[in-house]
């Protein structure tokens, strides 16, 4: 599986999830504390709270613009629409939330900081931007099960090798986000990567605050 194609079907396991389950299967866990000067934000869905730490000395570009989301109550009535799961004996993906685009409530998008600039790195748990090209990054965002370290950012790797903005950790709920992540996924997908992957019906985020 080439870097390329993962990053160009946003970072999903799309292509080869054995692949990627093998590259985690013997990493050590990441403790899921929130750490000094994170912003904690409680994303409350239809199905229970998502607690998440958001990373703002690490990562201070991506995280604000998530919280100009959630200070502006945009991500009011947004869901997560999107379930990407691996065929594996354990649970591993990620699921995809957001406004889908919405031209009502779509900000501009905000500069890439890959995880080679922040330290970050794609772990159980971890909450990251979703994105087409560097810097085309916006409202959706998506949260690893599993660890996922082909997401983070690879100076090595040919063409778009620099990730996916991890900005944030679940700190509470991680139980939702796998109700989530097994949900029946018959939803219409416009991208053809992501057929398989569309929720229906979707989890409504009922309101996404600052604790």
């Amino acid at each position: 599986m080439k870097r390329r194609d993962v990053l160009a079907a946003l970072g999903v396991l799309a292509a080869a999830p054995g692949m990627a389950a093998a590259q985690v299967l013997n990493l050590p866990p990441t403790p899921i504390v929130p750490g000094p000067g994170d912003v904690l934000v409680s994303l409350d869905t239809s199905l229970g709270a998502i607690i998440i730490a958001l990373k703002v000395k690490q990562a201070p570009l991506t995280t604000a613009n998530f919280l100009r989301y959630v200070d502006g109550k945009l991500y009011d009535g947004a869901s997560f629409w999107r379930s990407a799961k691996a065929n594996s004996p354990v649970d591993y993906g990620l699921i995809e939330g957001g406004l889908q685009g919405d031209p009502k409530k779509v900000l501009r998008p905000v500069a890439h900081e890959p995880t080679t600039q922040t330290g970050l790195r794609h772990v159980d748990g971890t909450v990251s931007l979703a994105r087409k090209e560097p810097g085309s990054g916006d409202s959706d965002f998506f949260i690893c099960v599993g660890e996922a370290p082909y997401l983070d950012a690879n100076p090595q790797a040919e063409g778009d090798n620099v990730g996916f903005a991890a900005f944030g950790q679940v700190i509470k709920g991680m139980e939702i986000v796998h109700k989530i992540l097994n949900l029946p996924t018959p939803g219409e997908a416009t991208n053809p990567v992501m057929k398989g992957q569309m929720l229906l019906p979707v989890v409504p985020i009922v309101t996404a605050r600052r604790i």
